[in-house]
């Protein structure tokens, strides 16, 4: 099936003429992960789960991931690329990519990182979980899941991340609150009205957790083990730990007074 560059403001989007009516994305965001994307492709695809499809959202990586990702598409029609031109940044880039898998009619996204640190052998469970969650989070925290290969001051910067999100945003019943492996229904998505979002960065994914919690939507976990990138280099940073507190502080100001059906609205 031929595919169509559609252009955008700061991006530019490859496509298929026909749009699905429905199904699963997984939504991944990728900046250099050209060592890791075109494995987790095809670890996706051996799972054969019906009537999926894959967008990935490149920021313009100069190690030469999109031009991979698009060499890739050529025969994958279920393989959608989204191209950022001028714009980076994991927050905005997740945003973009939900949105894409929205208009495509997708009804569940599962977004998950690149770097095999989001195993696909749990995208199954996921899949299943959803049938009692509005939201399902691939949980390190939970009996069966486990952080590894980090080494014990990322671990226990990860504990302390995740102690400190769920006592400021009151996110009782989630045990990790910074897992970026997660699946959303489409309604969750609709009702948080993503163009309204505040998070540019990594700040984003506590930030949707923290409006689904507000409008009542029920979050559910399954076990992963979450291990360390083999391959590319990781965009953590003081910088960013940094900016995450400050972001829960922010979000807690911004949203706490609000009744849930307001949060979306003003």
């Amino acid at each position: 099936m031929k595919r169509i560059p559609v252009r955008k403001k700061n991006a530019v989007i490859r496509r298929t003429q026909s749009k699905p009516n429905s199904g699963i994305f997984i939504m991944i965001p990728t900046y250099n992960e050209k060592a890791n994307i075109g494995r987790l492709i095809k670890a996706i695809e051996q799972l054969k789960i019906p009537n999926l499809h894959i967008v990935v959202v490149d920021d313009n990586s100069p190690d030469g991931t999109g031009k991979l990702l698009d060499r890739l598409a050529a025969d994958r029609p279920a393989l959608h690329i989204v191209h950022r031109k001028h714009e980076r940044g994991r927050g905005t880039a997740g945003i973009e990519g939900f949105k894409y898998a929205l208009a495509q009619g997708a009804q569940m996204i599962i977004e998950m990182d690149a770097d095999f640190s989001h195993h696909p052998r749990y995208l199954p469970e996921l899949i299943r979980a959803a049938e009692e969650g509005d939201v399902v989070v691939g949980s390190r925290f939970v009996a069966g899941g486990k952080d590894m290969d980090r080494g014990f001051w990322r671990h226990t910067i990860t504990v302390g991340a995740n102690f400190y999100i769920r006592n400021v945003l009151k996110i009782a019943n989630v045990h990790d609150c910074t897992s970026g492996y997660r699946l959303f229904h489409r309604r969750v998505l609709e009702a948080i009205k993503l163009d309204n979002t505040v998070s540019l960065g990594p700040c984003i994914v506590q930030e949707l957790l923290y409006k689904a919690t507000m409008r009542g939507f029920r979050i559910r976990e399954i076990p992963i083990i979450f291990s360390d990138r083999r391959a590319g280099q990781s965009s953590f940073s003081w910088r960013i730990m940094l900016q995450s507190f400050l972001m829960t502080l922010m979000l807690k100001f911004m949203f706490s007074s609000l009744r849930r059906v307001e949060i979306h609205e003003k």
